[in-house]
């Protein structure tokens, strides 16, 4: 990937002829936000933070939301982000025995990254019969209720505004560096289940994924507090730590001319904050076994305070932490609990958090090595293509009017693999890309093989685009001796959803 570093920092005005509408959609394992720009010929893009959410007075700040949903048990969803932290929503819910689903954004996660401490029954269980991508799409289907009744009552004329908007907004969606084409896949068809878009070539046009690595450098690049960074010939490492995946990203600045390019593979680590709340929890677990205080109602809600504040809180190991859970009478000074509150020595708490710390280090050290290392491969920009060429031979003219062909993907960690045999695990089908190649078949001619027997040989080209976020396809041939290309497909065969 590489940036112009000028247009970055002083955003071009937008060229297209008629005003557009994006919308960002962020949705996080355990906060999700949205922000928009709308954008006006011959003027810079300005974006803008969706800043007011229902029920959300003193929930994680003005600008985004819990990624909770509640279902009933009909599998109907009737609270989500903020409303589900109210009481009244909370109580109705224990009694007519509704589900929360939070944290299932990891469900979603491919399988194959580096997660051995993280496993499904690990993870808060998704609503029955309900699947990720189902959640996520209606997630998404809230948020975008949420943005549409912001922008009507913030902006002048804001109905008719966005109604000249509705049919044709772009959307920007992010998702974590380490998932892959199948999750990418996922996050596409959630988005048409949750009506943003239709499910046509056109509609999918309209949407573009981009990793929360990407995200965070652009974001960088916009702030004052930070840009400054982005100066002359120098590398950047940009770190987010967040709720579920902590994901890194680095890049290197060039001044003449002022780009910005990718120069580590993007490192991914499943030690979010939520799995410092979740030792947290094991860690009381074991703690009060044996004090009247032990029962997984107190636990459930001493993990909420620590999650809420004594987390937040933590900075010294040499001084306590405390957990608020009761109230003044509440007492158990066997297992240091008085005044209805837990304390915790600061070494405690601290080893809670050094999994995540040390997962941090070993990313940043291993982004390190890969940058300062000569690159023994391919720099791939997001111009750069890969291609190979086929040829089919066909008895019936009719079955060369559509081809499809693997991708294998190789995940181990020889620079130059050449025997699959050596290491079979580490190969895998990543995808299959279909093509019609109809258009090819016409130009064929029949021919004589063995035996006087006709057949139709067909020559063309499968070309992959791998410096963008997504792959992206294309089919070649030749006419007249002249290129012609046309669009191919890209379907992650292996896309299994959590149930």
């Amino acid at each position: 990937m590489a940036l112009n570093l000028s247009t970055m920092q002083e955003r071009p005005p937008y060229e297209g002829a008629a005003r557009k509408l994006v919308l960002a959609f962020d949705v996080g394992t355990t906060y999700s936000g949205i922000s928009y720009s709308i954008l006006d010929p011959g003027e810079p893009p300005v974006i803008c933070d969706v800043t007011r959410f229902p029920s959300t007075e003193h929930v994680g700040g003005n600008s985004k939301i819990p990624t909770i949903i509640y279902y009933d048990n009909d599998g109907i969803a009737r609270a989500f982000g903020g409303e589900a932290l109210q009481e009244a929503i909370i109580e109705k819910a224990d009694e007519e025995e509704w589900v929360k689903a939070e944290w299932w954004k990891l469900h979603l996660r491919p399988k194959n990254m580096s997660s051995i401490h993280v496993r499904d029954e690990d993870i808060p269980l998704l609503p029955p019969l309900k699947t990720a991508v189902e959640l996520l799409a209606d997630f998404m289907k809230y948020l975008f209720q949420c943005v549409r009744t912001y922008i009507e009552e913030s902006h002048a004329n804001g109905r008719d505004m966005w109604q000249s908007f509705e049919s044709d907004i772009d959307f920007v969606l992010s998702h974590p560096n380490g998932w892959e084409g199948a999750q990418q896949a996922q996050i596409r068809r959630a988005a048409v289940m949750a009506g943003l878009v239709p499910d046509t070539p056109e509609g999918q046009a309209r949407i573009r994924l981009v990793t929360e690595g990407e995200a965070s450098l652009h974001y960088c690049l916009g702030c004052k507090h930070t840009a400054d960074a982005f100066k002359g010939d120098v590398g950047v490492m940009i770190i987010d730590a967040g709720g579920g995946t902590i994901d890194i990203s680095s890049y290197y600045m060039t001044s003449s001319p002022p780009t910005i390019r990718e120069i580590a593979p993007t490192e991914c680590r499943l030690q979010g904050s939520i799995f410092i709340t979740q030792r947290a929890e094991e860690h009381l677990e074991q703690k009060l076994l044996g004090s009247k205080f032990g029962s997984k109602e107190d636990i459930k809600q001493m993990k909420n305070e620590f999650d809420k504040t004594t987390k937040l809180r933590f900075s010294n190991p040499e001084e306590p932490s405390y957990i608020r859970f009761g109230t003044v009478r509440d007492k158990d000074p066997a297992f240091n609990i008085r005044s209805g509150q837990l304390k915790l020595p600061g070494s405690e708490v601290a080893t809670l958090f050094e999994p995540s710390a040390e997962a941090i280090i070993a990313a940043v050290e291993d982004q390190r090595k890969a940058a300062a290392e000569p690159i023994t491969g391919t720099t791939i920009s997001e111009t750069k293509e890969f291609r190979k060429d086929y040829i089919v031979e066909c008895a019936e003219r009719t079955t060369c009017d559509t081809v499809a062909t693997e991708i294998v993907c190789y995940r181990g960690d020889s620079l130059n693999p050449q025997w699959a045999d050596l290491e079979p695990a580490m190969f895998s089908n990543l995808c299959t890309v279909h093509a019609d190649t109809s258009k090819v078949s016409k130009t064929l001619s029949p021919r004589r093989g063995f035996a006087g027997m006709q057949y139709y040989r067909q020559q063309f080209g499968i070309i992959l685009k791998f410096g963008l976020t997504e792959l992206e396809a294309q089919i070649s041939w030749k006419e007249d001796d002249e290129e012609k290309r046309g669009p191919a497909t890209v379907v992650f065969d292996h896309v299994v959803e959590a149930i």
